[in-house]
């Protein structure tokens, strides 16, 4: 392994994934002067159009593997869909940021949740569900109406089912493919936040503003920060960030949802999911912040000090999904506006085509 001293521009970064997360990031890298090498499978990679090389192989191909180990400097992901023994097998031979164990951690949903039971971050009730039997089981214990989620590979929605009458078990339990699932109570949220923090290899750690988030179809639609809510409650948020990073010795971007229930500095926050690495409800730091999550990430990565987080205005950002973004010309003249189109080669319904913040002065 190479010394902990701060990589030099002219550095390569080696990031897994070939997606727009990817592709933010190698533009963030360019401009600090260090390079990025994707690794990806064959298919849409918009991030190969802006990085200075890619091999594009399976996530089990040991060659190529071997071979992308040895080109890079220190290694990052920009999804958590990445094999585990994958991760393990790169570790081994570089410095892998955020590490192996907050990768592990973040594809199942039943260790997320365990995760924040150990540190008393409070958390819906849950049950894990591994057969209809169990699932019949945890309805009876839990009521409804709950939520039923694949433990694996679930995003935007997708592998999710609402439970609202216990006829529903049948259709909730096909729906989700009979595959090891977790049964979580529904929340009776006021909104919903997510906390965007970056530690780094120095254990040092700087917390952007807290976004409320609105999803639409299971789909993040818009980040808006200020969120409505107090100081004193982002502060618990951000506090639940920092001791879920420092448990996994998170180097890196880290995003922690949360659901707020009540309102006021009296409202309770639960621990929904974790993701290890930039995130979508952070969008809108390219806009509004000197330093963007994009860039932060890079520096925690490559070890550099982290900048300084503080937003200069108030934003809402709009995911433009599937046929959104068709309207990017009148997005792109819109005053107050800045768009953001990921490259992708085909829209389709519930893809993530791009995203514009709209910004306005920041209030005092």
């Amino acid at each position: 392994m190479a010394s902990d001293a701060p990589l030099p521009p002219g550095s390569v970064i080696g990031i897994l994934g070939g997606g727009q997360l990817g592709r933010m990031l190698a533009m963030a890298a360019a401009e600090m002067g260090l390079a990025v090498h994707i690794y990806a499978p064959p298919g849409d990679n918009p991030a190969t159009d802006v990085a200075r090389s890619a091999t594009i192989a399976a996530w089990d191909d040991p060659a190529a593997l071997e071979a992308f180990a040895a080109a890079v400097d220190v290694i990052t992901y920009e999804f958590e869909n990445i094999p585990v023994t994958t991760a393990e097998f790169l570790a081994a031979r570089k410095r892998l940021r955020p590490g192996v164990r907050a990768l592990a951690v973040a594809q199942d949903r039943l260790n997320e949740k365990e995760l924040a039971r150990r540190l008393d971050i409070a958390v819906p009730e849950f049950a894990a569900v591994a057969s209809r039997t169990e699932l019949d089981a945890a309805l009876a214990r839990m009521g409804v109406p709950s939520i039923l989620k694949t433990r694996r590979l679930g995003y935007d929605g997708k592998g999710q089912a609402v439970i609202r009458s216990f006829a529903d078990a049948d259709a909730a339990w096909v729906t989700v493919g009979g595959v090891p699932a977790i049964l979580e109570a529904m929340v009776p949220f006021t909104r919903e936040v997510s906390v965007l923090l970056a530690r780094g290899a120095d254990g040092a750690t700087a917390a952007f503003d807290v976004p409320e988030n609105r999803h639409r179809s299971g789909i993040l639609d818009t980040s808006t920060v200020p969120a409505a809510i107090p100081p004193a409650l982002a502060a618990r948020a951000v506090a639940i960030g920092e001791r879920i990073a420092a448990e996994l010795d998170h180097i890196g971007l880290l995003a922690v949802e949360l659901f707020v229930v009540g309102d006021g500095n009296g409202a309770a926050l639960l621990f929904n999911e974790i993701a290890p690495r930039v995130h979508n409800s952070g969008h809108w730091t390219t806009d509004a912040c000197l330093v963007a999550q994009f860039e932060q990430h890079i520096r925690a990565v490559a070890g550099w000090r982290l900048g300084d987080p503080r937003r200069h205005s108030d934003v809402v950002m709009t995911n433009l999904i599937g046929a959104d973004a068709d309207a990017w010309a009148t997005l792109a003249a819109e005053p107050d506006a800045r768009l953001h189109l990921y490259g992708k080669a085909e829209s389709r319904p519930g893809r993530k085509m791009g995203h514009v913040n709209r910004i306005r002065p920041r209030r005092a």
